[in-house]
């Protein structure tokens, strides 16, 4: 039996995908009384328990809420769960969940986990099978029924140590989060720009989209790797703008270009 605390849109989809690769037994939801129902309504759950009803008898738990949700629930959920019950979760960022379970987890065993997937759109109707086909799915520790799973979904199992997690997404999630934010700030503060903006202009203010609730718990447990991650990004920044001025700025410009190029050719080969 698994217990999906969260059942938004990835702890929705995860239900969703475990259906799809072939689980059959119940799925149990924990989480707000309207999003309980939306879940039973679109057949993600089989039934909503409260957390202790749903810790007692699951044998997989999957954590799927907003960080310091993840955090509140490791505080409280070791006495409830069967020994060597499996706790896993969602969480963004890893280090402060991963540290905080091994403290508090004890009758259970938990592995910290992060799906890079998702939208911009929140809740379990946004849900689909498919959201992590493909997808870097990040583990902290080893556990091969977590693993067995991670495959059947699709995902692509990568295996880290929570700090290094933590630097990485910085530059490759959560930098990209701001960086939108920014643009899209920028081109409010001129609004008249929007009648001649592209699809470019379109595409790098996607992620703006995002709600702040989402990033909230991101920020605070991720800060120090996001400013590093920033300071890097401002410094590459200044660099092209360097090159910019020179008198002959192309060739600067040109290298910085090939390069670049060749890193995003290098990211598409890996999705």
């Amino acid at each position: 039996m698994i217990a999906i605390v969260g059942v938004g849109l990835i702890g929705g989809s995860f239900a969703l995908a475990l259906r799809q690769a072939g689980y059959s037994g119940k799925i149990i939801g924990v989480s707000s009384p309207a999003t309980v129902r939306a879940a039973l309504a679109r057949g993600v759950i089989d039934e909503a328990l409260s957390l202790p009803e749903a810790a007692a008898q699951a044998d997989l738990i999957y954590l799927a809420q907003p960080i310091e949700k993840i955090l509140e629930t490791l505080d409280v959920i070791d006495p409830l769960v069967r020994p060597g019950a499996l706790i896993t979760d969602a969480g963004s960022t890893k280090l402060a969940i991963v540290e905080r379970a091994s403290t508090k987890i004890k009758r259970g065993r938990f592995v910290g986990g992060h799906p890079m997937a998702g939208k911009e759109t929140r809740g379990v109707e946004a849900a689909e099978a498919t959201l992590f086909h493909g997808r870097p799915y990040v583990l902290t520790s080893a556990d091969p029924e977590l693993e067995a799973w991670i495959d059947k979904i699709g995902a692509k199992l990568v295996r880290l140590d929570p700090a290094e997690h933590d630097r990485w997404v910085a530059l490759v999630s959560h930098l990209p989060q701001l960086i939108s934010t920014a643009l899209a700030s920028l081109i409010d503060d001129a609004p008249e720009t929007a009648r001649v903006a592209g699809p470019a202009a379109a595409d790098l203010t996607r992620l703006a989209l995002s709600p702040y609730d989402v990033w909230r718990d991101i920020f605070s447990t991720n800060a120090a790797a996001i400013d590093g991650a920033l300071g890097a990004f401002i410094a590459r920044l200044e660099e092209l703008r360097a090159a910019l001025r020179e008198p002959q700025a192309g060739a600067g410009l040109k290298s910085a270009f090939e390069r670049a190029a060749q890193a995003a050719s290098n990211l598409r080969q890996l999705r």
